[in-house]
Order: C-alpha cells, then sequence, then structure tokens
C-alpha cells in the first residue's frame, strides 16, 4: 500500500485516489496548545491570539506521530515544511530510520520541500498522479524531485508579528508591516528561508504587485493553489486576477489550518503554483 504523509502546514486533509494523511503541529500560547488536526478551528485560533499579548511558539510533530502514520503502508512519501524553519524534516527523517528498523521492506523517502502550504499541496498531488501512472517508487521520488524544482511560493502579509516573534524574520523588518495599511511580500528563498520581496499599500497595488511577480518568475498558466487566513476575498481576487490572463488554469482555494493561520496571521494570502 502506498501513502503519502505531510505536515498540517500544507493545509489539506484528504487527497483523492491515494491514501493520504495529515500529521498535526502544535501551536502553543501560554497554557493553550492547539493541536493541528481536523478538530482545530483556525477562527478560534486567531481569535485567542489577537488577545493573547504572551509569548507563543509552535512545536512540530514528535516521533510518534510519525511512527504511528506509517503503519500499515509499504511505501511512504514524507512532505515536510522547509527545514530552515523548523524541526519537522529532522523528525520525520529520525521517524524514518526508527521504523526502517522494524519494518527493513518499507520504502521510505522525506522530502524537504523548502516551503510550506500550498506548494507542498501541489508536490503531493504530482506525487498523487505519478503513483496513478504506475511507476516505481524510485522513478516517483526522482521525478517529484524534479517537479519541486518547478513550483514556486509567494505570500502576503498584514502582520509579521508571530514570524518575527520566533526569530524568522528580523524585528525591524516586522516593524513596518502594518503600519498605515502596508503589507509586505515575499517568497520562499531556494534554500527555504523567507525572502521579502516589496512592501505594498492597499488591497489593489498588493495584489498587483504579487500577480507581477508571479508572471516574473515564470508562471504562464500551470497549477495555482492558493490558501489564505480568513481573507477568502483577496484569495478570490488573486484567482480572478490570474484568470484573466489564463482564462484555463487549474486555480483552487483553501483555506488555512492552523500552523499556517499562525504565521500568516489573520488576512495573510499565501499562493503556490508551478512554472512547467
Amino acid at each position: 500500500m502506498m501513502k503519502i504523509i505531510a505536515d498540517s502546514s500544507a493545509n489539506i486533509t484528504a487527497l483523492a485516489g491515494v491514501s493520504y494523511q495529515s500529521v498535526p503541529m502544535t501551536i502553543r500560547a501560554g497554557e493553550r496548545d492547539f493541536v493541528d488536526d481536523e478538530t482545530l478551528d483556525p477562527h478560534e485560533l486567531l481569535d485567542y491570539l489577537a488577545s493573547y499579548s504572551g509569548k507563543s511558539g509552535t512545536a512540530c510533530p514528535s516521533l510518534d506521530c510519525w511512527l504511528r502514520a506509517f503503519e500499515g503502508a509499504d511505501e511512504i512519501f514524507v512532505l515536510t515544511i522547509t527545514s530552515r524553519l523548523s524541526g519537522t524534516c529532522a523528525s520525520a527523517m529520525a521517524a524514518r530510520d526508527v521504523y526502517l528498523q522494524s519494518h527493513p521492506d518499507t520504502k521510505i523517502h522525506v522530502f524537504d520541500t523548502l516551503s510550506t502550504g500550498p506548494e507542498m499541496q501541489l508536490l503531493a498531488e504530482r506525487i498523487a498522479a505519478l503513483y496513478a501512472m504506475g511507476l516505481s517508487f524510485d522513478v516517483i521520488c526522482e521525478k517529484a524531485r524534479e517537479y519541486l524544482a518547478t513550483t514556486h511560493l509567494f505570500f502576503r502579509l498584514k502582520s509579521l508579528h508571530n514570524l518575527a516573534q520566533n526569530g524568522r524574520v528580523s524585528k525591524l523588518t516586522a516593524g513596518a508591516v502594518g503600519i498605515l495599511g502596508i503589507q509586505i511580500l515575499s517568497t520562499a528563498s531556494s534554500e527555504g528561508t523567507i525572502q521579502p520581496v516589496e512592501k505594498c499599500r492597499g488591497e489593489k497595488k498588493t495584489r498587483e504587485a504579487m500577480v507581477q511577480h508571479i508572471l516574473d518568475t515564470g508562471y504562464r498558466g500551470g497549477k495555482v493553489r492558493i490558501h489564505h487566513a480568513e481573507n477568502p476575498d483577496a484569495a478570490g481576487a488573486l484567482a480572478a486576477s490570474l484568470r484573466e490572463r489564463f482564462p484555463e488554469a487549474d486555480i483552487e482555494i483553501l483555506p488555512c489550518a492552523g500552523l499556517c493561520s499562525y504565521y500568516a496571521e489573520r488576512g495573510g494570502v499565501i499562493v503556490g503554483f508551478e512554472t512547467i
């Protein structure tokens, strides 16, 4: 049996045609732990964080969470959030090594996506499609790695508070966002870090700038996956702008789950796309 497993920053809980499992990360704020599984209400999480003034942070899935997810499959593809910003990939690789000691015939490949959210969704969909072609495990891994080199991630945020609080961006950069309607456009760099690319003021200018950066990166009508933290209007407007140029584009919009809601914060929009 084949299985695709991703940490919960991928924002998906099911994938058509294959066995798929989301392994939850955890958001911690004071005495509260928010486990990022199907029971979590991102709206409640964001409301709580808006009223909470103390320190907060995130925790990657435990070794046991991964080990339980591996059970019952003999070909396993694991997708994790970038290792440059999280210990999740290291946790998954440690679990793989432990599992293989007692299940030596199982095949497990861990993809450090160097990204998060919708770019992880694109990779999961591609692996499912490659499996449906009847390809071998090793060939799927090779072609999936090649595909990951053709996908990209941009995001627009109205606040960088949680990213700065957890050392993901500088406090200097974070301080300039949210003032007088300023939003920041950033991308996932090739090294898996957050790379700010432009500051914008206002919804229209921010959307236009994001579309231009997507086009400049080489987008020509391939798949687009848009995830948002309680901002369906902005996500829909971005999709409409892309469809004006590429009417047949395969574009889907999903709400962020807990981990991406925490870091994108309310109003954030994340877009993953392919340039093949």
